[in-house]
């Protein structure tokens, strides 16, 4: 069973209804006690990084996603500020973020217009199981106006250009992420969500 957590500033329902689209278990997840039966987790991610970490912490998320995500080694996957609050420290908000990969989060440059909202471009870098059945390069949806800078190149998974080259999705161990929104880029957002149920139902066999 997939988990997508639940909280004052996600994207639960989307995800969710993508998931249910490809007939894949799921379940809402409003309470930390309820990630102690999944197999695998989603963080989706709408709005800053600073109210993300304030909503997760106020839940009482962070510790038990601490246990699940760096303890126990399940499968986790964060969506678009899911992914930014991953890294040490955000420019946005100068918010303190969960440090589970060493890295910044910046701004995009001045040149170029914010939020970037539409289709953009993602090379991946090598095959990994997230990316199984999906050519590169191949296109997603994002929204975002900030940008994850690992100080890691090799968990770089897939880079995208605005303004800039910039990490759109990484693959650290069980950790993964992604820039875009994969619930809302069609085809291949979907394609990627099987892959990642694919992951979450090896990893509990």
């Amino acid at each position: 069973m997939i988990g997508v957590i639940d909280y004052k500033a996600g994207n639960a329902p989307s995800v969710i209804n993508a998931l249910r689209k490809l007939d894949i278990a799921c379940q809402f997840v409003s309470t930390p006690e309820q990630l102690r039966d999944l197999s695998g987790v989603i963080l989706p991610g709408v709005g800053s990084a600073p109210a993300t970490i304030d909503s997760l912490d106020e839940l009482g998320f962070i510790s038990a996603l601490e246990d699940f995500v760096l303890r126990e080694q399940k499968p986790f996957l964060g969506i678009c500020v899911g992914m930014q609050i991953l890294f040490e420290h955000s420019e946005e908000g100068n918010a303190a973020c969960l440090g589970w990969l060493r890295g910044t989060v910046k701004r995009f440059p001045p040149e170029v217009r914010v939020p970037q909202i539409g289709w953009n471009r993602v090379d991946f870098a090598y095959s990994h199981p997230l990316t199984a059945g999906i050519n590169s390069p191949a296109y997603f949806y994002f929204v975002n106006s900030y940008y994850a800078a690992p100080e890691e190149n090799g968990i770089v998974l897939g880079t995208a250009e605005y303004g800039l080259p910039f990490c759109a999705a990484l693959a650290s161990g069980n950790i993964l992420a992604t820039q875009y929104h994969v619930e809302k880029s069609g085809i291949v957002g979907l394609r990627m969500l099987q892959n990642f149920a694919a992951i979450v139902g090896d990893r509990a066999c």
